[in-house]
């Protein structure tokens, strides 16, 4: 299965012929990675380095305060569990499409941080609602050696259709439960029960092979086919799911495993940085939690990399011509008129994928607010000025939009909503990073993978 294939599972699209194919028993291992080269010739990054206006900060502000809203009012009351999407324009109430996300739930966890930090909701009010959603996922929520499913019912937690065991979608999620875990650090309830949902994942059960540096992380399992075959071996998001493993203090997985990941260089426009033929999403989700500021392994400062990826995916909306401009460009996987598509460039090869066709997807830029603050806030705000009315609702942004085709979603996503939320935070203060990175087995982990000062 490709690996794009497998990103359509990510918010909810119809499963994929095939899903459940069963990987051998005991895949063939590579042989152990030979030392990394001294460098990769990436293009290099001066520090970021934008001072906020008065106008950027309310902006900001307005973004934060409705994406957390619905992570607010798109859970399950009972559950804690964060819908896959809702309508934008709606009064409030819980949306009635039942299929909950576990990775917008992770992203809801540290949504609800945010909203304590920034006094969008009565603290009280917050504390309950995590202590409900980690009560559910702790003791309630099925899961298999401490993954859970990538799909779940609102209400009971049931299984969605025949979704498999999400190894990327379950780290989502503990990412939001350390946060939370870090931020409520002065609830007891809190802090047992986030170290127990994270202390019982059995990393190396995911490995499904012999448990050495050379091995990588399956995609997930299903009970009716067991592990999918697809594996977690190029670089994308996938850099939260090995650091995590790394730093568990119950279930470790070894250090090296960090580099049975391959690290391919794509070359646009005169910019060379490590990246696969993904949407720029994966430059994201790992770092809107692991802080990679002024730091580098031995190929990388990945922080770097993903500014030098952001220009070449602004550089490459430019070149596609009109609709696309400084204030209109930004392309991730999203909803489209035709459906869910995982679309974006620049590829390997230099051109697009997905069928692009003059949408724009606000995630794209909100999520790289951090990489590129100027060029990212101005098209969020261009975006708001010209389309405002027909693409801003309760809850912000709505997930894409084709002006020129009038065509305008009327749903948010909750994975996307989050990466903006915390990206757009992470700008503002740094909050998400800082909070994170109080967990111990965070730095441990990056300690063990040889992460120094860049």
């Amino acid at each position: 299965m490709e690996r794009r294939d497998c990103l359509k599972l990510l918010a909810g699209a119809a499963l994929l012929p095939g899903i459940g194919t069963p990987a051998p028993a005991e895949p063939a291992q590579a042989p152990n990675p030979a030392p990394a080269p001294a460098d990769l010739h990436l293009t290099p990054e001066k520090s970021v380095s934008y001072t906020l206006t008065p106008a950027d900060d309310a902006f900001l502000d307005e973004m934060e305060r409705r994406a957390c809203l619905y992570f607010i009012e798109q859970a399950g009351p009972a559950t804690g569990q964060v819908l896959d999407r809702a309508a934008n324009h709606s009064n409030g109430r819980l949306d009635p499409r039942p299929m909950a996300s576990i990775a917008a739930t992770g992203f809801g966890l540290t949504a609800l941080c945010i909203a304590d930090q920034r006094g969008y909701q009565p603290r009280a009010q917050l504390l309950e609602q995590v202590r409900r959603t980690l009560r559910f996922h702790a003791h309630t929520l099925p899961n298999v050696h401490g993954f859970y499913y990538h799909f779940n019912d609102v209400h009971s937690g049931a299984r969605f259709r025949r979704v498999e065991v999400s190894s990327i979608d379950t780290s989502l999620l503990l990412c939001g439960v350390l946060t939370a875990r870090a931020h409520f650090h002065q609830d007891a309830e809190i802090h047992q029960l986030a170290t127990r949902i994270y202390n019982r994942v059995d990393w190396p059960w995911m490995l499904n092979g012999p448990v050495n540096e050379s091995a990588t992380f399956s995609m997930g399992w299903t009970p009716e086919s067991g592990f999918l075959q697809a594996r977690w071996k190029t670089y994308c998001e996938l850099m939260m799911i090995y650091l995590l493993a790394i730093g568990s203090p119950t279930h470790p997985i070894p250090a090296g495993c960090w580099y049975a990941w391959t690290r391919p260089v794509i070359h646009y426009g005169g910019l060379s940085y490590i990246s696969g033929n993904d949407p720029i999403f994966t430059e994201q989700y790992s770092q809107a939690w692991f802080d990679f500021r002024h730091k580098r392994d031995r190929f990388a400062n990945y922080f770097s990399n993903s500014i030098t990826a952001t220009r070449a995916h602004e550089a490459f909306c430019l070149s596609l011509g009109k609709p696309y401009s400084r204030d209109y460009w930004g392309i991730s996987a999203s909803d489209s008129a035709h459906g869910y598509t995982a679309w974006g460039g620049p590829d390997a090869k230099g051109h697009g994928f997905g069928g692009i066709d003059g949408s724009v997807v606000p995630n794209a830029t909100a999520g790289s607010l951090p990489f590129l603050p100027e060029a990212c806030l101005r098209v969020q705000r261009s975006l708001k000025a010209g389309f405002g009315n027909q693409a801003w609702g309760r809850y912000g942004f709505c997930d894409a939009f084709h002006p020129e085709a009038n065509w305008y979603d009327p749903d948010v996503l909750g994975i996307d909503l989050g990466i903006s939320v915390l990206m757009a935070e992470n700008l503002r203060s740094g909050f998400v990073w800082e909070t994170f990175s109080r967990n111990p087995e965070v730095s441990l982990a990056m300690q063990r993978v040889g992460f120094h000062a860049a």
